[in-house]
């Protein structure tokens, strides 16, 4: 049956825009002007209208000798160039400023309008190096980011920001509600995407483990606005279930400036209807039905599908709005406000019928309840900052944010009626609004030998703090009962932790083409009012026995060096070593959620200890004005590394996290990107990444094999949730300004779930599949106001799953008109 949905998209008022100024891009290391590709970033006019002023003049004032010396800066500097297709090989701003050791990837928005189809923010990295997104539907609020050596279930090792708002949502490190708040980010704010590899910064805590990837949002020059619609239609046809899904989406922003003033307000509106997100099993084949389709689980045990889980529909608003105020030609503040509110409804279906009367009903099959749900969230986010960016002796950087769950709260049944198709009166209330957390950051660079001297020193402190609240209440009518319900508990998971740290770098140019870059981060971390309450229920719902528990505090302080040498022996070459330790510190969730969400059930751990991760890499570089192939060989070691991991329990899927003692994954990456190889227009891009993990040691262990019932071992097993191969290749063709056709690829190789290594059976609910997926887009300016998307994910329609069935075959639409 196809469903038709309106396009319901109210349009916001919308802009996109960025400040455009071009210069030639400096290499890092060296001390001589070099011709290498420009630089694309995205930043406020004060940086533009800075070019007037004259830095080695003013520092010449203040400091003669030094100003005679050198009269003319020596090392370019990094300025705005949007244009071209290879406008992403220079250097990201946020790297050039605090002279960061990581290697990066990036993608403008002009190379993310012509080759991916863009739905939400998280599309953007689709085609990076060694990146995925688990993005299961459009709208997907909990798409998590996997890197090169951590999986689906690792929010918590790698850090994504926002412009000055981390999105990262430390409050957890899972695939569930711990999951980046990408939702907030209007697609049509976005102005750049970087990624930074791995923990080698002493300016990032040590969830950068996986990697740091910044957003950059435009800010305009003048006035703008520009208005995309999206609609992408996905036909769908798996067990019992074939339908034809449709989401249309609305993106806009708008945004001017004003003399020291500039503002950006972005608005996205998304109406989604979403394949079956889950399915319903039973051991058996439930007596007197028919309709069940005889499956296994993931490790071989009969897990038969009776019907869908989550089957869900989704209606997102977000708004921001961003201020940047120049309060000097050489200093500037900004403000950032985000609204995101999620209504989502999930009526699972049934696949089965009685033998009696052909009736649909749900066989007593509690699983379908907890898949019926009204789930409303509207979170709230703000940041601030404050820098300067003088290039003289001395520059800072403030900055903090706050993120609020204002309300976050799901109503289900507790259970089915025991014939038919319906469902208990009463149910469970389930309430994380009150979860908030805190971020704050002051940073200096203290240049004590002027701006292009041997020596450029950055140092900075850092605090946070996470705050879990997230009760179960049992409400008489589930769906119609006030926030608290009768106010007796079926759980309550409460606590917090907090961060302080310490950190300075020296990046020191030992020779023009040779620089050593060293640090340190010093962090005091402690967890502090857990409690747990955790109750018994009989299969009505009501509660047979109560047991709270204060959970004991828990404090560490670490000490994680780094170090980064890196040569150029010329213009076109670069190599560069690095090592970084890092510390990744529980999160709130992870000591203290104990909760059933969409039929999954987790169970923390309050004595968790903090990961202890080593990681290095040797990475060698070639360049060309447009392109460049990069060779990594990388290998980490990760001590008391915190692993969830899903099986079936009863039919029902549950998530258990221990500390694993010893991990270990090297591997290496080669990625490349050349433009006008063989004809002008034709751009290349790839990356291959292969990744051998292993557990090296588990002594907690204490597994079964589910079929023989007999001890596991998990030694010398995969790591979990981290595929052998990982693949990407693409071609882009610009014939014209006007037209730019893309065919793109993607792979992904087998991964396990389970420590032991136990899940071998594929392409079955629950499993983690290799696939291959193709995808092609056409991207065509019409006018100079027009611009229209036509393109096909999934083109071949392969049927994969990462747990959670993935999206099929989806077309999609786009027109854009930029005022």
């Amino acid at each position: 049956m196809f469903r038709y949905h309106a396009l319901g998209g109210v349009s916001a008022i919308a802009i996109q825009a960025a400040l455009l100024a071009s210069t030639d891009v400096a290499n890092a290391q060296s001390g001589e002007a070099k011709v290498l590709p420009p630089v694309t970033v995205d930043a406020p006019r004060m940086q533009a209208r800075r070019a007037a002023v004259n830095p080695a003049a003013r520092i010449a004032a203040r400091h003669p000798a030094r100003g005679l010396a050198a009269p003319e800066r020596q090392l370019p500097v990094v300025v705005v160039d949007s244009a071209g297709a290879n406008a992403s090989l220079g250097t990201p701003a946020a790297v050039a400023r605090f002279q960061l050791p990581q290697q990066s990837y990036s993608i403008t928005a002009k190379q993310i309008d012509e080759t991916i189809n863009l739905k939400d923010a998280e599309d953007a990295v689709k085609y990076m190096p060694s990146l995925f997104v688990r993005k299961r539907n459009d709208g997907d609020n909990q798409a998590v980011l996997a890197t090169r050596s951590w999986g689906l279930n690792s929010s918590a090792r790698t850090l994504i920001y926002y412009d000055d708002l981390l999105i990262s949502a430390l409050i957890g490190n899972n695939n569930s509600g711990a999951s980046p708040k990408w939702n907030l980010i209007s697609p049509e704010a976005i102005g750049r995407v970087d990624f930074l590899n791995g923990p080698f910064a002493a300016a990032y805590p040590g969830n950068s483990i996986g990697g740091v990837l910044l957003i950059s949002s435009k800010m305009p020059d003048k006035p703008f606005a520009v208005a995309k619609e999206t609609v992408s239609v996905m036909p769908w046809n798996q067990y019992g279930t074939k339908d034809t899904y449709v989401t249309s989406q609305t993106s806009a922003a708008a945004g001017d400036r004003k003399g020291p003033l500039s503002w950006l307000v972005s608005a996205n509106y998304l109406d989604s209807y979403q394949q079956p997100l889950t399915y319903t099993t039973n051991g058996t084949i439930p007596g007197g039905t028919t309709g069940t389709f005889p499956a296994l689980n993931k490790q071989g045990v009969p897990a038969n599908v009776v019907g869908t889980g989550a089957l869900a529909h989704s209606r997102q608003t977000s708004a921001n709005l961003r201020l940047a105020y120049d309060v000097s030609p050489l200093v500037q503040a900004t403000y950032s406000l985000g609204i995101w509110n999620n209504h989502q409804t999930s009526d699972p279906q049934t696949y089965l019928r009685t033998t009696a009367t052909g009736a649909p009903t749900f066989a007593n099959i509690a699983g379908f309840a907890s898949n019926k749900y009204t789930w409303d969230q509207t979170h709230l986010s703000n940041a601030a900052s404050l820098k300067s960016d003088t290039k003289g002796a001395f520059d800072f950087d403030l900055s903090a944010s706050t993120y609020n769950y204002l309300q976050d709260i799901l109503l289900n049944p507790f259970t089915v009626t025991p014939a038919g198709a319906g469902y208990s009166l009463n149910g469970k209330i389930t309430r994380n609004d009150g979860t908030n957390w805190q971020n704050a950051d002051a940073k200096g660079i203290w240049r004590p030998f002027g701006l292009d001297g041997p020596h450029e020193i950055s140092f900075g402190a850092h605090g946070d703090r996470y705050r879990l609240e997230n009760p179960v209440y049992a409400s008489t009518v589930w769906y119609a009962t006030r926030s608290t319900g009768t106010g007796q508990l079926y759980s309550e998971g409460l606590g917090e932790t907090r961060t302080g740290a310490l950190w300075v770098q020296d990046a020191w140019k030992i020779v023009p083409n040779l620089k050593l870059t060293l640090g340190g981060r010093l962090e005091t971390w402690r967890a502090q009012d857990g409690f747990n309450l955790n109750t018994i229920a009989n299969a009505s719902g009501a509660i047979t026995s109560t047991v709270p528990i204060n959970q004991p505090g828990l404090s560490s302080t670490n000490f994680s060096p780094k170090a980064s040498l890196s040569f150029d022996p010329n213009k076109d070459w670069n190599v560069t070593a690095s090592f970084g330790e890092a510390n990744r510190y529980p999160t709130v969730t992870e000591l203290y959620q104990n909760i059933t969400v969409g039929g999954v059930a987790t169970f923390a751990n309050p004595f968790l200890a903090p990961e202890h991760d080593f990681t290095g890499e040797l990475n060698v570089e070639r360049k060309w004005n447009d392109g460049r192939v990069r060779l990594t060989l990388f290998k980490e070691k990760t001590y008391n590394a915190i692993i969830s991991q899903t099986n079936l329990v009863a039919q029902t899927p549950t998530t258990t996290i221990s500390n694993v003692d010893a991990i270990r994954m090297q591997g290496v990456e080669l990625s490349a990107e050349k433009d006008n190889v063989g004809i002008k227009g034709l751009q290349l891009f790839g990356s291959v990444t292969y990744v051998d993990s292993r557990i090296l040691s588990d002594p907690g262990w204490a597994g079964l094999d589910p079929l023989t019932n007999k001890p596991t071992t998990v030694v010398g097993k995969r790591v979990p949730f981290v595929p052998d191969w990982r693949s990407k290749f693409g071609v882009t063709y610009r014939p014209n300004e006007s037209w730019a056709y893309t065919v793109a690829a993607r792979y992904s190789g087998k991964q396990y779930s389970t420590l032991d290594n136990t899940d071998i059976i594929p392409h079955v609910y629950g499993a983690f599949d290799n696939f291959f997926v193709v995808d092609m887009k056409v991207h065509y300016n019409a006018t100079r106001n027009f611009a229209f998307d036509f393109g096909i994910d999934n083109l071949f329609n392969q049927q994969y799953f990462l747990f959670h069935p993935f999206p099929g075959r989806t077309f999609v639409l786009a027109g854009k008109y930029t005022f």
